[in-house]
């Protein structure tokens, strides 16, 4: 499972062409029911919203800094009790509806202690939000990135890992893990290796090195995401989330992006 972060970008190139063969849905925002074509693909009608000028940062009109600053000050609502739950009244239910424009990808664990709408006091249709025990990668997942980086235009991914991790503690404890848990335990144990020198918590260590390395894999994922990062239209951060407090710590400061991206 290891061979996930080397030879994703080469597989990742077969599993695209479903991804984009499902990008014209991006007008509406979600799966209809149609006619499929000769591949069997559901086949939908294209709209103007599925491809945007090179100027715009994302369909919701923040930049990648002005995303993450959302989400933390969202997260310092949560943390100190005063979450507002935005974006989740009948009006908009309905505008949703007719599309979406989320202004950040999140991928975190499936534990049900980290919700991210929690968490970070967002609302429908503002996160693109993947889920896994865990939260590492494979090529269903970076295909997921790459359909919101690409034609829903979001600026930011954040990176999510949080403390006692239960994929991560089986991980550190070793042994055998029954069933398809082996998988997961199999794609973390290059972690546990890589800081199993390091004093401290080992799960801890794993939890945050876990995080920053999924980050650093996802800048260097060819060919979309690479390049997206490369022209300034798209930020990832790791970030580490506590389970008593709340509160969410970015582990690796990002630079500051330019306030209009590169032309493509």
């Amino acid at each position: 499972m290891f061979r996930l972060y080397q030879t994703h970008e080469a597989r990742i190139g077969r599993h695209w062409v479903r991804v984009s063969a499902i990008a014209v849905l991006v007008g509406s925002g979600c799966w209809h029911s149609q006619a499929e074509d000769a591949t069997g693909l559901v086949a939908a009608p294209v709209t103007t919203q599925a491809t945007a000028p090179a100027s715009t940062v994302s369909k919701s009109g923040l930049t990648a800094d002005q995303a993450l600053q959302r989400l933390i000050a969202g997260n310092e609502r949560y943390v100190a009790g005063t979450a507002t739950h935005p974006d989740q009244t009948i009006q908009r239910r309905a505008e949703l509806a007719k599309g979406q424009s989320p202004f950040a990808i999140v991928l975190t664990c499936s534990d049900s202690r980290v919700a991210p709408e929690l968490l970070l006091d967002q609302g429908l249709g503002d996160l693109f939000v993947i889920r896994n025990a865990g939260n590492i990668l494979d090529d269903h997942v970076i295909g997921s990135m790459e359909y919101a980086v690409e034609h829903l235009h979001v600026p930011l991914v954040l990176v999510v890992g949080h403390e006692k991790c239960g994929a991560i503690s089986a991980a550190v404890a070793g042994g055998e893990a029954s069933g398809h848990i082996h998988s997961l335990v199999e794609a973390i144990e290059p972690v546990v290796k890589q800081v199993k020198n390091l004093p401290g918590d080992p799960v801890e260590n794993v939890v945050r090195a876990n995080a920053q390395r999924i980050a650093e894999t996802l800048t260097r994922s060819e060919p979309i995401l690479k390049e997206a990062v490369n022209k300034g239209k798209l930020l990832v951060v790791p970030a580490r989330y506590d389970l008593v407090t709340g509160h969410l710590e970015i582990l690796k400061q990002p630079a500051p992006t330019a306030s209009k991206p590169q032309p493509d």
